[in-house]
């Protein structure tokens, strides 16, 4: 049955004010995008940003920057679904798709997407803790996901701003990993104003540039950010408003954007700056010695801790997602620490049979790339319908921009499938 969407005038109790009539300060209503935003900090978006800019130096600048502005969309429009309806975008997809089988065919591309995300994420922390203690792959993704199912258990016992602070607290070891070398070895701001300027440089760079944006907008990412504002947010009071959380909600992914673009960004010009022609970046361990290699031991061992960080962060919010795709396209809920030992099969056996962690965190993305549509779609679609938003359905030139993302999205996605099997 569809939920009545309220009204901005619509008052009802809700637990996570003071007092019936007074809310708390705007640093409350802060922390679903940054938990959402650490999906774009994972491993893969180190690998292809520390890769840009280690084989064409400022070239795909613009790139990072047009792919955090497209994402600031994606998320809101995601935050804004769950804020009015109190549906996930999984619960209303549920709903919506009638035949069972058709449902159970959906749930599974984006499963798989989940886990293909998860894998990716584990052997992050693997690499990360190899290169810090020189612990064996195997071993530092079973201590990845150990530590990811102890964080999950803050959001699954309701402790939800728990989970939200141990989230951030590690986006913040993050920030410091992955952008210190930028201080150390400042970029040339002549190449960086000239990466602004949109080009290529042959087919390599179009690659590239399709594997920075195809990494850039995760599917999970969007399942999870507007169920993450569903359980942060599930009523209004006479100050507490709808409207009020959507702009507080602008802000908040602004942040988590800002940051996530500015390590992203930070990535590249540390490549571009130090490692440009340097062989081997184009793997985590390879980056790690070329960074020692330039810029010291310090340097390496604090980009080392950043992955670390990024892996066990991204992969907690990987699983969260995964958990919330299952109950809302299937109405199944599983204890999480089940559902999570099940998720860390795929990247434990990969690691256990030696393959290349490069090799495995390439072909994730690739897996990744074919649940986009099946995410961004309908979720423009959903939150341009005055039936499921109300008042608050999308503007026709957000709608506009919304499918302008979607088509540039699921192209250059297209395009690094075809290239990845042609081996173009």
């Amino acid at each position: 049955m569809a939920r009545t969407v309220p009204s901005p005038e619509t008052v009802v109790p809700d637990p996570g004010t003071r007092s019936a009539g007074r809310p708390r300060n705007i640093l409350w209503l802060l922390g679903p995008a940054l938990v959402a935003g650490v999906a774009y900090l994972d491993p893969g978006n180190v690998a292809s940003n520390m890769t840009a800019g280690a084989r064409f130096g400022y070239l795909l600048v613009w790139v990072v920057v047009v792919g955090n502005i497209m994402a600031w969309l994606i998320q809101y429009l995601s935050a804004k679904l769950g804020l009015v309806t109190g549906r996930s975008l999984p619960e209303l997809l549920g709903e919506r798709i009638g035949r069972k089988p058709a449902r159970r065919l959906y749930w599974l591309q984006a499963e798989l997407v989940a886990m293909a995300t998860d894998v990716a994420e584990v052997i992050g922390g693997a690499v990360a803790l190899w290169l810090l203690f020189d612990l064996p792959l195997f071993l530092g993704g079973l201590i990845t996901g150990i530590i990811s199912i102890v964080v999950l258990q803050l959001q699954n016992s309701g402790r939800q701003r728990g989970f939200e602070y141990v989230i951030v607290t590690l986006m913040a070891v993050i920030v410091v990993g992955f952008t210190v070398g930028v201080f150390v070895s400042p970029p040339d701001a002549g190449g960086v104003a000239e990466g602004l300027v949109p080009r290529f440089e042959g087919s390599e760079s179009v690659l590239l540039a399709a594997s920075i944006l195809g990494a850039t907008v995760m599917p999970h990412a969007i399942y999870a950010h507007s169920a993450l504002t569903r359980d942060r947010f599930p009523g209004r009071t006479d100050t507490l408003t709808t409207p009020r959380l959507i702009k507080a909600t602008k802000v908040d992914v602004t942040i988590a954007l800002a940051v996530a673009g500015s390590v992203n960004l930070a990535i590249l010009l540390l490549a571009a700056s130090s490692l440009q022609g340097v062989d081997g970046t184009d793997t985590l361990q390879g980056a790690h010695a070329a960074i020692a290699g330039s810029l010291g031991g310090v340097v390496a061992t604090l980009f080392a801790v950043g992955l670390l960080a990024s892996g066990l962060a991204s992969t907690s919010v990987g699983a969260y997602a995964g958990a919330e795709i299952m109950q809302g396209l299937l109405k199944i809920r599983i204890p999480m620490l089940l559902r999570r030992l099940i998720t860390l099969i795929p990247a434990l056996a990969i690691l256990a049979v030696g393959i290349d962690p490069t090799w495995a965190l390439i072909l994730s993305q690739v897996i990744l790339s074919f649940g986009i549509p099946f995410a961004l779609i309908p979720l423009v679609w959903l939150t341009a319908q005055q039936a499921v938003m109300g008042v608050h359905r999308n503007h026709w030139w957000t709608t506009a921009l919304g499918v302008l993302v979607s088509l540039l999205l699921v192209t250059l996605n297209i395009t690094l499938l075809v290239l990845t099997f042609t081996g173009a």
